[in-house]
């Protein structure tokens, strides 16, 4: 279960004495819990990543909120929780991103949907949507 990998992590990274991802992996944990005791039992991977996602968002957008206020520091450690609580590596939404524009055949950004069709199957639940469209638009020159 997600929840289980998540302790373990946090485990490892406070033997790590790694205190930025100790606290990164404990926000989580005590969000996957919190959910896993409003469903009254087990919380299955799908809804514990939804959870993650949450408070990924919720980071995005604290982070947001950071840099216009001109508080890199805090900018920063949101970021930092952020890239934590990703449920999918940067690098494999990349080389999935990628996968999908060739898939498809997409040559400009006027055929996003063609590789969100493609793309969002694959990733759902596991990486944000808009970040997803905003990496595709890239790809494609948008």
């Amino acid at each position: 279960m997600l929840i289980d990998d998540v302790q373990q992590a946090m485990y490892a990274a406070m033997k790590a004495r790694q205190p930025r991802e100790t606290a990164a992996l404990r926000l989580a944990l005590s969000a996957l819990k919190s959910a896993a005791i409003d469903a009254r039992g087990d919380l299955p991977d799908a809804e514990a990543v939804a959870v993650l996602q949450r408070e990924a968002r919720k980071r995005r957008e604290a982070e947001q909120v950071y840099r216009d206020a001109g508080r890199a520091e805090q900018a920063d450690q949101e970021a930092y929780e952020r890239s934590v609580l990703a449920a999918l590596d940067p690098d494999e939404l990349a080389r999935l991103v990628d996968q999908a524009v060739a898939a498809s055949g997409a040559s400009g950004p006027k055929e996003l949907g063609k590789v969100m069709g493609h793309l969002m199957p694959q990733v759902k639940g596991r990486a944000d949507g808009n970040e997803v469209r905003r990496l595709v638009l890239e790809r494609l020159g948008g």
